[in-house]
């Protein structure tokens, strides 16, 4: 489990950093000059292996997370970020979206993290999904409705409409048929039944549920690249990720697949960074890529603490 959670964590990161120099270029930027390894600069002018905001949260959830299940603990560590640079790539913030910079100032004001998150439709940008990865090693083993609960507590401390939490449930039930040892294409038919099963037991809102269908119904795999979008909004990052995960084969060509969409380079990194990492182990990660990634010696201190409780 300890390489499953070092390849989840460093898989991130790296989808991550990959994306940052070039955050906000178009498609068409990016398919005349597409990113083919780690770079630095550009968009943010960071330093090469620089991660951002993403999996700064990502951390700071992780990090949390290794000391046991705790709502306040995962809030004080995102207003430490947002405050004091904490999990910060280089110890200070250079991005932060909107709905997660709302979010975090009212728990700076004393909001409950039980209420901080924004409920508007407006409020469904990424913020919730690029983080919620770690979670996956503490609840694998609860039952689907409670897996259901912890997710929509973390998502919504900072992201509490339902399209937000209902993307981080499905990628986080795709996350647990790959750490189950489940191929990706048999992990993605399974999720189909089992996710389509518990809305209908939980009669969600089926407007909500269309929105899904493409996921859902059909088959992200087939849709072509064009049809793929790349932006802020939390389905189509779902989507993307899915998207590039199901077509390629090594961690790799997913990750660089991700970035080379363009627009939100560095989240849809992240989010299929993660998945990749889970699916194809550190290992599969090229080293030169994991030896420039920032804070690398915090990062596996990280991992081992997390593996510690996991495992407890």
């Amino acid at each position: 489990m300890i390489n499953t959670i070092r390849a989840t964590l460093f898989g991130l990161a790296i989808g991550d950093a990959l994306g940052v120099p070039v955050e906000f270029k178009s498609r068409e930027q990016l398919q005349r000059s597409p990113i083919t390894g780690m770079t630095g600069f550009g968009s943010w002018n960071q330093t090469l292996g620089t991660w951002s905001d993403d999996s700064s949260l990502a951390f700071c959830l992780a990090e949390s997370l290794s000391k046991g299940y705790s709502l306040d603990d995962i809030a004080l560590n995102f207003m430490n970020w947002k405050q004091q640079g904490y999990w910060g790539a280089h110890h200070k913030v250079f991005d932060i979206g909107g709905a997660t910079r709302f979010a975090i100032d009212r728990l700076i004001k004393g909001c409950s993290p039980l209420l901080s998150g924004g409920m508007m439709e407006d409020d469904n940008g990424n913020g919730g999904l690029m983080r919620i990865m770690p979670l996956i090693f503490t609840i694998k083993e609860l039952p689907v409705a409670e897996r259901y609960k912890k997710i929509k507590e973390v998502c919504a401390v900072t992201h509490a409409h339902f399209r937000s939490v209902f993307s981080c449930f499905i990628y986080l039930e795709f996350a647990l048929e790959i750490l189950l040892g489940k191929p990706k294409d048999i992990a993605y038919r399974n999720i189909q039944r089992s996710v389509n099963s518990f809305a209908a037991e939980n009669q969600f809102n089926p407007k909500e549920l269309e929105l899904f269908g493409r996921i859902l119904k059909g088959n992200i795999k087939e849709e072509a690249e064009k049809a793929i979008h790349s932006g802020g909004y939390v389905l189509h990052t779902l989507e993307a990720s899915l998207w590039c995960i199901l077509n390629t084969r090594n961690y790799a060509d997913a990750v660089l697949k991700a970035v080379n969409l363009g627009a939100d380079t560095d989240t849809t990194g992240c989010v299929t960074g993660g998945l990749a990492g889970l699916l194809y182990g550190y290992d599969d990660i090229p080293k030169g890529w994991t030896r420039k990634i920032a804070r690398a010696g915090d990062i596996e201190d990280l991992c081992n603490r997390l593996f510690k409780t996991v495992e407890k």
